[in-house]
């Protein structure tokens, strides 16, 4: 459990609820400590009852960076399924036998059109995402063709998900103007090899290093309800912490019929609040999103979530549906929670 230095010295029940254990510690944080392996455990195990306190502590964290900012993300499937990977989770994976449409890398005129969508849905970013264990030589020509030409008409941020990359592949994305590349650890270290075998956690994190050395931001998180343990969660948050990770989604797991993987976690809406806030606690100046399986897991409480996370997917995801754009924006408006909107347009976007 929490050490005994958190628990706060209070002469008021007014003091006792603004300084409690969850608020004592974002205190800490905010002073420049940074959460430790048992912290984290402790918030992960913290019973029902805590929840809202320690949502509130997690927001004051959240809205000292980032006020009560959202930005939104907009995906596009550039490339699906046809993976030589065996990633246990994911319907894209060569073991996978789920149902899911399968085409190679999407023509330009499809990647402007995801592009334009995106801005409409007043996404600040646009999401480039192929299914592969790292990409073609046409591939990385093509996004250097389009990402450009992206840029001109629409003035998004670049987000490029390609797989495991080298130091040459990073540096072409930074001279195209990729602003991030996505590369998910997906789970702590030791959990690793119990959802892939055809790489490395080591592999992923060469990647990290590698985009990093390039001058990109970093976006990489995970996937919870995968069969973890709980400290793998909080061995994950921390490591993306320790690797200078910007962006970091965080996804619970889609059970998709046809995926290989064979253990799983029951997340209740409670358990995911608890490790969206964990997460918070570990990296509280990192955005942190809101990604797959939140309509699903987090249900009637998904607004709760954004006092934690500042960041959301709008549309769908790789294979599977999302919650309606309106729905988001609605439940935005609600909370009395601003998008972080794009710049106007340099001229009248065109396709």
């Amino acid at each position: 459990m929490i050490e005994p230095t958190l628990t706060p010295q209070c002469d008021s029940p007014a003091a006792a609820n603004e300084n409690g254990v969850w608020h004592g510690l974002a205190q800490r944080i905010l002073a420049g400590h940074q959460l430790t392996h048992q912290e984290g455990l402790a918030i992960l195990e913290s019973s029902d009852a805590e929840i809202l306190d320690l949502l509130a502590a997690a927001f004051r964290l959240r809205r000292r960076y980032f006020g009560v900012d959202v930005q939104l993300y907009f995906l596009m499937n550039a490339k699906s399924g046809l993976c030589p990977e065996d990633c246990s989770y994911c319907s894209q994976s060569k073991n996978s036998d789920a149902e899911i449409p399968k085409y190679n890398l999407l023509n330009r005129q499809k990647l402007l059109d995801g592009a334009r969508l995106a801005f409409e849905r007043q996404a600040k970013t646009y999401c480039i995402v192929i299914s592969a264990r790292g990409p073609s030589e046409s591939e990385m020509r093509a996004v250097e063709t389009i990402v450009p030409e992206i840029k001109q008409q629409y003035d998004l941020k670049i987000c490029a998900c390609l797989g495991l990359l080298t130091a040459e592949q990073s540096r072409r994305l930074t001279d195209c103007g990729v602003d991030r590349v996505n590369h998910n650890l997906n789970t702590g270290r030791a959990h690793y090899g119990n959802i892939c075998t055809t790489h490395t956690y080591d592999d992923r994190v060469d990647t990290l290093n590698a985009v990093r050395e390039a001058g990109l931001e970093i976006c990489s998180g995970g996937i919870v309800g995968m069969g973890e343990k709980p400290q793998d969660t909080v061995q994950m948050a921390l490591e993306l912490r320790d690797l200078g990770v910007q962006s970091i989604p965080v996804n619970f797991l889609i059970e998709i019929e046809g995926a290989t993987l064979e253990t799983r976690n029951a997340l209740s809406p409670r358990d995911c609040l608890r490790t969206l806030a964990m997460f918070r606690f570990a990296n509280p100046d990192r955005e942190i999103r809101i990604a797959g399986g939140r309509e699903l897991h987090l249900r009637s409480l998904q607004p709760l979530g954004l006092y934690a996370a500042n960041s959301i997917f709008v549309g769908d995801y790789l294979t599977t549906e999302g919650q309606a754009p309106d729905e988001d924006y609605q439940m935005l408006e609600d909370l009395g929670f601003t998008v972080t909107r794009n710049p106007e347009v340099l001229a009248n976007p065109t396709s």
